[in-house]
């Protein structure tokens, strides 16, 4: 390779970065203002004293996109570019904010059910922007990176995004210091600042320079497509158990919006506490990424992702034992959660990305969203158990599931082992 070839791959590379790592910094800023385990989950016990409601409306957040996801990658798997399509899907997903911040801000407090109402109609669009808006950026940067860039890429996202949240995290807290905002500004300030964080994060899209997808010459219908998926999960085994742990380890999400619900029952804390408690679990995230870097340059992405099934199962058995205590040793179980976020990030899309066809990457990472059912349903069946059941079984529950998953990864029973 000639040194004029070299300087150019160098600033290639730096160009993939800086347009990655600008998304990722933007949008976690936006995240951390509804972040999904401590703003959302405090927003929505403000409107209504219902867990079913709660468990339902982050099961649309983490359900629509997987139910859809299916159909759109078999049309978008004929689409050779995909970039104004990511760009639509975050514009969608900004205005979703907008339309959530006016609403709590105008109905919030007199008219609470009203925004309980709107809520269900903006997180829908919310969430359906999302599933499209994520098929297409991650066949952009699986087409943009190399197989042993990916983990590099996706830790260096995920430094810079735990970074920005962090920042994201201290407006939170000074947002929510006593007598400095009162409910529902307060929630509308944090809503309108994540319009203007996911526009600003979608700029850098502009500069990609997308070369076309591999797509099929003879276009197929979608309920032939649709009849085929089985067939395609049948023919290749290692993404089958790669679905299957995936759903097992979803259990852990379950309950992640629930854990600042308890802590706000057990101790009833007061609202300067969700950003003590959403710094912490940034600062967890920062912190992980060391570790993660580390697990990855060792082992591999299959590792990270069983060392976070393991973190899983220990969060529920400790925020049991932390709720006895204190809210200021319950504050360190958000640490151990920005682990286990952190490190789904940087560990399940490399390693789907590295496993599947490149020719149907599109259409792998459609099935795999609509495949991963349990994302869909755990929510709502936690807000249910913990209404029959309490926190304390279903926490219990939970773990013993995690733990009955990293064990029989352990045993070669999935392809999650080196």
């Amino acid at each position: 390779m000639s040194f004029k070839g070299g300087i150019k791959i160098i600033l290639k590379n730096k160009k993939i970065y800086f347009i990655f790592l600008w998304h990722a910094a933007f949008l976690a800023l936006t995240m951390s203002m509804i972040d999904l385990n401590t703003v959302l989950p405090s927003l929505i016990s403000e409107l209504i004293d219902s867990k079913l409601i709660f468990g339902l409306l982050y099961s649309m957040i983490l359900g629509v996109p997987r139910v859809f996801n299916v159909i759109f990658s078999h049309y978008l798997s004929y689409v050779k570019y995909k970039k104004k399509i990511l760009i639509i899907g975050i514009y969608l997903r900004s205005f979703s904010f907008l339309g959530m911040a006016i609403t709590t801000y105008f109905f919030g407090k007199d008219n609470p059910l009203i925004v309980v109402v709107f809520f269900f109609i903006w997180i829908f669009m919310f969430s359906i922007s999302g599933g499209f808006a994520s098929l297409s950026y991650n066949e952009i940067i699986g087409k943009l990176t190399t197989k042993g860039q990916r983990e590099k890429i996706f830790a260096a996202k995920q430094f810079v995004a735990s970074v920005m949240a962090l920042s994201g995290g201290l407006i939170v807290k000074y947002v929510f210091q006593p007598g400095k905002y009162q409910f529902p500004l307060n929630y509308s300030i944090l809503l309108t600042i994540s319009f203007i964080g996911l526009i600003v994060a979608s700029i850098s899209f502009w500069q990609i320079d997308e070369k076309p997808s591999k797509v099929s010459s003879t276009k197929q219908n979608l309920s032939s497509f649709l009849k085929k998926v089985p067939n395609i999960i049948k023919k290749d085994p290692h993404f089958m158990k790669f679905v299957i742990i995936e759903n097992l380890s979803s259990f852990s999400l379950m309950i992640l919006p629930f854990y600042m619900v308890f802590a706000k029952e057990t101790f009833e804390l007061a609202s300067s506490y969700i950003g003590t408690f959403l710094i912490f679990q940034i600062i967890g995230m920062i912190f992980s990424n060391l570790f993660w870097g580390y697990l990855g340059d060792k082992k591999n992405a299959r590792y990270i992702v069983r060392i976070c099934i393991l973190i899983g199962g220990l969060i529920p058995v400790l925020a049991l034992i932390f709720a006895q205590v204190s809210p200021k040793l319950y504050k360190y179980l958000f640490l151990l959660i920005g682990f286990v976020i952190s490190g789904r990030k940087i560990g399940f899309t490399p390693y789907l990305l590295d496993i599947v066809p490149e020719e149907q990457r599109t259409v792998y990472l459609g099935i795999r969203d609509s495949l991963n059912i349990l994302v869909i349903i755990l929510p709502l069946v936690g807000g249910i158990l913990i209404n029959f059941l309490g926190y304390y079984l279903t926490f219990g529950l939970v773990s013993l599931i995690m733990f009955i998953a990293f064990f029989s990864a352990k045993r070669d029973q999935c392809i999650l082992l080196n």
